[in-house]
């Protein structure tokens, strides 16, 4: 029977997942593909630790370039994480004529443009389903499922971490610093949260899925990010008696016929109640992705964790020794596109997006407040679909709460740039966006 061997870098909590399964359900691979996919090598900083698996039958290094370069390894799975040395040993494995599957994110956002060239000209794949929702199939759904549909927009809880926070603040009405410190009690979030919490891990996914949606490069320095740290319980009950529920959300859709350029954004966003999307709580992740023949799909579950996410990458090592050793021809591109027809589409400038925007202000209570700033958003073309203001807050002023129609980014930008300058305005302005077109 043909053998697929696989070595693999980093046993730390997903590694482990990986070998788990490669060892425990190595039965169940075989039938499902009628070939046998063995574990033969692992690497890791730490070979002493109890990982409660018999790695007996592994060859155990501290150097992942034992790994790598090995003539023995024929797929090797990068679960290293970050920028390097995991760029250099992806590399240095497709050069060595390896198949590569990770679950880096960071890794594709950053490299994948540089890495998927270098595995197509040796014949080589690189799966990457784990980088992004951990066992959801949202991009395998993209590349495969969606083949036949013009994608025109894609929606995504695309961080665990950021979820589960504003779950437990709506839920209690508790503060972000008092729910940010139970996440990281919890294992939720790491020590320095700011990669999770200021976005950029949902932009890094979001990047990622919005290239292989429109057929782009990946441009994950050009998506547009902001994070949930500025948001209060009061926001959020705010949102929820205007019939919202607040998520950070990534957002990409195509603009112009043949896609002339692509919309990329990562903000706390203000989605229906009565939306699935409203529904995904705790540390879950959903996507929607909607095409111009299916409509609204949706992808829910665990978008992180040793079991989703190993579940994931041996999925990748499964598709890849499927069609071991004779070739990688039967499979989907990578990316969804065959690499000569992906272009270097321009990204849309924020300030030329368009959306409905919730607006908080607080302001000192006196007359004319409201007139002076309605008065502003009409110099802007900004028409309002709610007004509301709070009881007056426990620094004296008095929360001012706004849901703008539809308007661009750089008139409302423009508009409140003027009202900040009031002197009435005592406190940086909150801006949300809202999306109603999420199902």
């Amino acid at each position: 029977m043909t053998e697929l061997r696989v070595g693999l870098l980093g046993l730390g909590t997903i590694g482990t997942g990986v070998a788990r399964i490669l060892i425990e359900q190595k039965e169940l691979i075989s039938r499902r593909l009628g070939k046998q996919v063995r574990l033969v090598a692992a690497a890791d900083r730490d070979l002493d630790r109890d990982r409660g698996l018999d790695l007996s039958g592994v060859r155990l290094s501290s150097d992942a370039n034992d790994v790598v370069t090995a003539d023995d390894v024929d797929l090797v799975v990068e679960l290293i994480g970050g920028y390097e040395p995991a760029r250099t040993f992806v590399a240095t494995a497709l050069e060595h004529g390896k198949h590569v599957v990770t679950a880096n994110k960071a890794l594709i956002a950053k490299h994948g443009e540089e890495l998927f060239p270098v595995a197509a000209a040796n014949g080589l794949q690189i799966g990457f389903e784990a980088a992004v929702g951990g066992g959801i199939p949202c991009m395998k759904a993209l590349r495969e499922g969606l083949a036949a549909n013009a994608i025109e927009s894609v929606y995504g809880i695309l961080n665990g971490t950021c979820n589960f926070i504003l779950t437990k603040m709506e839920n209690e009405g508790a503060d972000y610093a008092d729910v940010l410190k139970e996440a990281q009690a919890l294992g939720y979030a790491e020590a320095d949260p700011t990669f999770d919490v200021e976005g950029i891990d949902t932009a890094q996914k979001l990047s990622i899925l919005a290239a292989m949606a429109f057929g782009s490069k990946i441009k994950f320095e050009e998506v547009f990010t902001e994070g949930i740290s500025k948001i209060t319980a009061a926001d959020i009950e705010s949102a929820h008696e205007m019939g919202y529920r607040i998520k950070l959300l990534g957002i990409a859709k195509p603009h112009g016929a043949g896609v002339e350029a692509v919309e990329m954004r990562v903000h706390p966003t203000l989605v229906p109640l009565t939306s699935q999307m409203a529904q995904v709580s705790d540390s879950y992740n959903a996507v929607q992705i909607s095409g111009d023949f299916v409509e609204h799909t949706m992808y829910f579950g665990r978008g992180a964790g040793e079991r989703p996410t190993a579940s994931a990458v041996v999925a990748d090592i499964m598709d890849i020794a499927s069609g071991f050793p004779d070739g990688i021809a039967h499979l989907a591109p990578p990316m969804g596109f065959v690499e000569s027809s992906r272009c270097d589409k321009p990204t849309m400038p924020m300030a030329d997006t368009e959306c409905e925007y919730f607006i908080r202000l607080m302001v000192k209570d006196q007359p004319g407040v409201i007139a002076s700033v309605t008065s502003i958003l009409a110099d802007h073309r900004i028409s309002l679909e709610a007004l509301a203001q709070k009881e007056r807050h426990a620094s004296h002023n008095v929360p001012i709460v706004m849901l703008t129609h539809d308007t661009t980014e750089g008139n409302l930008q423009a508009a409140i740039s003027r009202i900040t300058g009031l002197e009435a305005v005592e406190e940086d302005v909150l801006i949300l966006r809202k999306e109603s077109a999420v199902a």
